[in-house]
């Protein structure tokens, strides 16, 4: 399985990053995706976050439900 690329990386970090500045864990995450409609589980979001494989949909959901507006890279 090849490595991550720079950019799945970044996407991963980014996610992380403001995870951390909200002091929200991956569990709080969940409800609170599950409050804007989107079902997923705490494991998943784990794995996902880990490896750095996840869409641009599943990024922006993120973001959405942790209610960041402004993203800097």
């Amino acid at each position: 399985m090849p490595d991550k690329t720079d950019y799945e990386a970044l996407a991963a970090n980014l996610l992380k990053a403001e995870l951390k500045r909200k002091g929200v864990t991956y569990a709080q995450l969940v409800d609170k995706l599950a409050a804007i409609g989107v079902d997923e589980k705490e494991v998943n979001i784990r794995n996902k976050l880990s490896r750095g494989k996840f869409t641009a949909a599943f990024l922006f959901q993120c973001l959405a439900a942790l209610e960041v507006s402004v993203v800097h890279l």
